[in-house]
């Protein structure tokens, strides 16, 4: 699992988003900066303004994966310092939530990678359902437990846990053909040229 997160994240969110990844939503983004993350998911859906079913993964999820929650509304903190200790103890690496979280500072002191929609000082109440362990939609994309979460400053993507090995394999030839590029722009080669670009509809004044 570390070489494949290693792997995952080398490559970058942006790069496997174009090569069969899903990009969230770009709401969705790190809750404090330099935050990275590549783990498999571990889905949650809360009950509305409730985050009891949260509560739940950190003690049934698998160590090693990532919380992926859909919260409803999302302006409630949903998470902070207390569940991100019970989280650490329990093994998970990281939250991927498309609603709000709190005590920021903490999570960045923990070195704990959070990404969300936002942050908001409200609580949630612990008293109803939701669920765990299934699917969840979550920055616009339908995240399934076992699909690998990949986190960084450009954003999230989802990598399909039945493509993982197509998606890895086509990122690293975009990656490799972007090198490529690198040294034959810096040789005095243009964008224009390389991409075969036509730009006779720019209006020129």
């Amino acid at each position: 699992m570390d070489d494949t997160a290693a792997t995952l994240l080398a490559l970058g969110s942006a790069t496997l988003g174009e090569s069969g990844g899903r990009p969230m939503h770009p709401r969705i983004r790190a809750a404090w900066p330099g935050a990275t993350l590549a783990a498999p998911a571990f889905a949650v859906t809360c009950a509305r303004a409730d985050n009891l079913a949260v509560h739940a993964a950190v003690v049934e999820a698998p160590p090693g994966s990532a919380l992926v929650v859909a919260a409803d509304p999302p302006e409630r903190g949903y998470w902070g310092e207390v569940l991100t200790t019970g989280a650490e103890a329990r093994g998970i690496t990281g939250l991927v939530i498309d609603g709000g979280v709190r005590d920021v500072a903490a999570l960045e002191a923990h070195g704990f990678p959070v990404f969300s929609a936002l942050v908001a000082l409200q609580g949630a109440v612990k008293v109803a359902g939701g669920e765990i362990g299934g699917v969840a939609r979550v920055g616009d994309v339908d995240v399934a437990t076992g699909d690998w979460v990949v986190c960084d400053r450009d954003g999230v993507t989802v990598v399909p846990a039945g493509a993982l090995g197509n998606v890895v394999a086509q990122g690293q030839a975009r990656a490799d053909k972007e090198q490529r590029m690198f040294t034959a722009l810096r040789g005095g080669a243009t964008t224009v040229e390389l991409l075969g670009l036509d730009t006779s509809p720019v209006r020129r004044v």
